[in-house]
């Protein structure tokens, strides 16, 4: 073979020998960017759902409160829950003229607020109130949901007939009657408790149960009036 082909067949060897290099490096390159291209839009996707997961709820205040119920109210439209307790269930009408507590209550049920919160007081002869609790779930539950109170609403004509759902005032220095939103009263005394008309809200009445907050009423309390077994309560809507 002449020197002249040799170099011609060397030259050529080399060439496809570059070739071969560079698509082994251009492969390779395309091996190493896949992988991390679909990591970092896996990574985007993840960080963006866990931001949603994470979005803080509205943390309801004596500024926001209202406004907020005016605007659910309208969109909640149920009037019908039912307190399960261990001596039996309880099912409470709402009224519609009293639309933001009807729309609070609606909202705190909602939410699985009053789920392990207790009747707390009981007045025998008078009422039953519940909505509170000693355990660090139902303090942490408010905290979650916000500090505020609700203005009375005592213009309706609605009486504290027996077996009518109202809202007490605050514990706090209140001369407004301000509610508090936590905590309801069922009137058990018969045939009313008339003299808490104009003072507080009724914004509801039991329509079946009255012999289960009876049977509430009637338990022993201690010289708080709390109960001295705990009476939890669940509540839910009734669709």
């Amino acid at each position: 073979m002449s020197i002249t082909k040799l170099i011609i067949l060397s030259l050529g060897i080399s060439f496809l020998s570059i070739q071969c290099d560079d698509s082994k490096k251009k492969t390779a390159k395309t091996q190493i960017d896949t992988p991390k291209s679909l990591q970092i839009k896996k990574d985007s996707i993840q960080k963006n759902q866990v931001e949603k997961d994470e979005a803080p709820t509205l943390l309801l205040d004596d500024q926001n409160a209202i406004p907020f119920f005016f605007d659910y109210q309208k969109e909640n439209l149920e009037d019908q829950v039912r307190i399960t307790t261990r001596f039996g269930t309880i099912d409470i009408q709402l009224y519609q003229n009293t639309p933001y507590h009807r729309a609070n209550f609606i909202y705190l049920t909602k939410k699985g607020y009053f789920n392990g919160s207790t009747f707390h007081r009981v007045v025998p002869g008078f009422i039953i109130q519940g909505g509170n609790s000693d355990r660090s779930e139902t303090a942490e539950k408010r905290r979650k949901i916000g500090k505020y109170l609700l203005p009375p609403d005592t213009r309706k004509g609605n009486k504290h007939h027996r077996g009518v759902i109202s809202m007490p005032s605050s514990e706090i220095e209140n001369p407004h009657k301000l509610a508090s939103p936590y905590e309801f009263f069922i009137v058990q005394q018969s045939p009313g408790a008339y003299h808490l008309d104009g003072s507080y809200t009724a914004f509801g009445k039991v329509i079946k149960g009255m012999d289960v907050v009876d049977k509430i009423n009637q338990q022993k309390v201690d010289n708080r009036e709390a109960p001295l077994t705990n009476i939890h309560m669940e509540v839910s809507i009734i669709q």
